[in-house]
């Protein structure tokens, strides 16, 4: 496995303000101890699911 403390690098953005700020923090992942990524992984699956079920324009 390759751990980078590098933030990964961003893809364009979707438009959609709860699914960019979702990829910001997903991408930011790398330095965070494992436990701290659990929390932002449960929270981007959150925002994700709000988004989804809201699908309004951002």
């Amino acid at each position: 496995m390759i751990h980078d403390d590098a933030p990964a690098e961003r893809p364009d953005t979707t438009g959609i303000d709860g699914v960019d700020a979702v990829i910001d923090a997903v991408a930011m992942l790398g330095g965070l101890p494992l436990a701290d990524q659990v929390a932002v992984f449960e929270q981007a699956h959150a925002e994700l699911r709000r988004t989804l079920d809201d699908p309004r324009p951002a």
